[in-house]
């Protein structure tokens, strides 16, 4: 883990930064206007296409700022491509800035354009996260238009597949190896995912939650209806997973952890693919043979999905008369959980972004956020999260950004890479 010094900031900024600030207000139409040219552009999980699309977009900006580039093709897991640019400056461990060119809405998706409304703006991907890649572009072109860009070594990992990573093997570790190999070679790593405002104060991220996916099946013998319960025809599947499920509901809550069930199915024949799409027979006077439910854990350290896993483990053991029941879990997104190190960056944050009056950074509920690519590198550099555009509705129809929040995030971004990058 690569820790960095306490510091103690001048509460008022330096010429330099001064710049930077102004530099970056002059890019707030022309992000906007990026930001419509991305969100018209589909870039589904599922596009590779529109994915690739996205990456050359962003490596022409990236270049134009005088960055080297290189795509990552993830043929081999189905996705669309990585894209890394690395900028030397003037050597030394770089700062990581991370985010994604994907999104949930595929091209089947009614949802397609963006639009403008005062203010605001409605599209696919605006929030998440389409509005943190020109925060990106934004902080870093303030860093070039005033002079500072050229003395920092920053490097820019945005992967293809944040939505849905490619798996071989139910692992995506192919899909982020590369990512970790640069996250053990940096002073810092930066994610870019949407921001959150309170009242009076806004919120960095110095925590996400991990998710493991589960499934569990159940079996019971098939009989009439009119012996169930009894020692020959026994409970059925049904009952068998209600139970279970039950008893995950009445056992295993505990703070920031939660598990769910996003679906369960029960009957004669049970089919269900990968992504959900599923078919299920039974009558009235049989008794059940199989059910099927799928879920997730979403937990803050490793550990306490290990404590989870095998509470479930047990609780599943127990099997009604005459049924079976089998779990197995499915490697996820790993947490984020909140360091020194973490806490370190949101202060250097929260003191340039008061520097420059631009108000107060509190660390936020890692309730309120999910997984992300930054859980990948946790356990290898300090991670500070949510410095992308403020939103709403995030992977839904009528997702939202708040465009005055494209220049506030750009700026604390851009001061918070040049304190970094020059220690």
């Amino acid at each position: 883990m690569i820790s960095l010094p306490a510091l103690a900031q001048k509460p008022a900024l330096s010429p330099a930064e001064a710049a930077i600030v102004q530099a970056v207000e002059k890019q707030t139409e022309p992000s906007i206007a990026l930001l419509e040219r991305m969100v018209n552009l589909n870039s589904g999980t599922y596009n590779p296409i529109g994915v690739r699309a996205m990456a050359q977009l962003m490596e022409a900006e990236l270049k134009a700022l005088g960055f080297t580039t290189r795509m990552l093709p993830m043929d081999a897991i189905k996705r669309g491509p990585h894209l890394v640019a690395e900028h030397k400056g003037a050597g030394g461990k770089p700062v990581l800035l991370i985010g994604h060119i994907d999104t949930v809405f595929e091209p089947s998706s009614p949802f397609q354009k963006f639009e403008r409304k005062g203010r605001s703006a409605v599209g696919p991907g605006t929030g998440d996260m389409k509005g943190g890649l020109v925060v990106l572009l934004a902080a870093l072109q303030g860093l070039k238009q005033s002079g500072q860009l050229d003395k920092l070594p920053i490097t820019v990992f945005l992967t293809g597949d944040e939505e849905s990573p490619g798996r071989i093997d139910g692992s995506p570790g192919l899909s982020r190896q590369e990512m970790v190999a640069i996250a053990k070679q940096s002073r810092a790593a930066l994610s870019f995912e949407g921001g959150h405002k309170g009242v009076g104060h806004d919120y960095a991220t110095t925590a996400r939650r991990g998710y493991t996916g589960w499934e569990l099946r159940s079996t019971g013998k098939a009989g009439h209806s009119g012996q169930v319960f009894s020692p020959s025809a026994g409970y059925g599947a049904i009952y068998e997973i209600t139970r279970v499920v039950n008893t995950f509901q009445q056992t295993l809550q505990e703070p920031n952890m939660t598990f769910n069930v996003g679906l369960i199915l029960g009957g004669g024949e049970v089919q269900a693919d990968p992504d959900g799409a599923a078919t299920v027979n039974g009558k009235p006077n049989i008794v059940a043979s199989k059910a099927l439910a799928r879920g997730e854990i979403r937990a803050l350290t490793s550990e306490q999905v290990a404590r989870t896993k095998d509470r479930m483990y047990a609780i599943v053991a127990k099997n009604l008369p005459g049924t079976k029941s089998e779990i197995v879990f499915e490697e996820g997104g790993a947490p984020m959980p909140p360091t020194d190190g973490n806490r370190r960056l949101l202060e250097v944050l929260n003191q340039a972004s008061q520097a420059a009056g631009l108000g107060e950074i509190l660390e936020l509920d890692p309730m309120l956020r999910g997984a992300g690519d930054i859980s990948y590198i946790a356990e290898y550099t300090d991670c500070l999260d949510g410095l992308g555009a403020v939103g709403a509705g995030s992977h839904a129809v009528g997702e939202t950004v708040e465009l005055d929040s494209i220049a506030k995030q750009a700026k604390r971004a851009a001061l918070l890479v040049h304190r970094l990058a020059r220690q």
